[in-house]
């Protein structure tokens, strides 16, 4: 029977990943931090304290976090006008909605930016309910925002389906007793996503749209 069918948002359905790589290195560098992209590129997924607290580490001046985080949020705001979905997004979503499956986000973004990403997505129909970062204490690798997801979708843990990027997505989904779907849109490598609980891999939305009757989400029960 159809469950929950939950998504991240960031690298997963839209293709975002690397424009908060940019955002965040610059951000970095307005408080005098020089971090190399693919350290920032690893911890794309996590919320913005944790993210600042994986870089620069236990001992940095914790009264720039603010800053930092702020100018985060100023840059990446001038792409909401043009950030791009991946291919096969809405028609992922809709056809797991037609198929009975409660389509609930999990993301870390929130606000305007939850906005801006679901209207690149343009499914809005298909999606019953998000859990953003204002809705948890702990996010991703945390369970609580896959744990929200499953309340919000009115289904056991046990019957959700989790589709995510990033190992922080892995970790969440498993934690919480989830099947973790993982895509290598995000640029993690397979490795990496399958020791961290994925169940299956795919290359991006697209591919596993093609394969979704393979899929932890089956065939059509209609």
């Amino acid at each position: 029977m159809p469950g929950a069918a939950i998504f991240d948002m960031d690298g997963t359905l839209t293709d975002t990943n690397y424009l908060h790589v940019v955002a965040w290195w610059e951000a970095f560098r307005q408080s005098g931090h020089t971090v190399p992209m693919p350290d920032i590129h690893r911890a794309i997924g996590l919320g913005s304290g944790d993210l600042i607290q994986r870089l620069l580490g236990p001992d940095r001046d914790r009264e720039q976090d603010g800053a930092i985080s702020a100018a985060h949020t100023v840059l990446y705001a001038t792409y909401f006008e043009r950030l791009p979905a991946f291919r096969g997004a809405d028609i992922l979503l809709r056809t797991l909605a037609g198929r009975g499956w409660q389509v609930v986000l999990a993301t870390s973004a929130s606000g305007p930016e939850l906005a801006a990403l679901r209207q690149a997505v343009d499914a809005d129909e298909a999606i019953r309910d998000t859990a953003s970062s204002d809705d948890v204490d702990r996010g991703k690798p945390a369970p609580e925002p896959v744990e929200l997801a499953c309340r919000l979708a009115g289904v056991e843990r046990e019957r959700a389906v989790f589709v995510g990027d990033t190992v922080w997505d892995m970790e969440a989904a498993t934690r919480a007793g989830a099947t973790a779907v993982a895509l290598l849109s995000g640029g993690i490598p397979r490795d990496d996503l399958e020791k961290s609980g994925a169940a299956a891999v795919y290359r991006d939305i697209a591919d596993l749209l093609d394969r979704i009757d393979d899929s932890p989400f089956g065939p059509d029960p209609g």
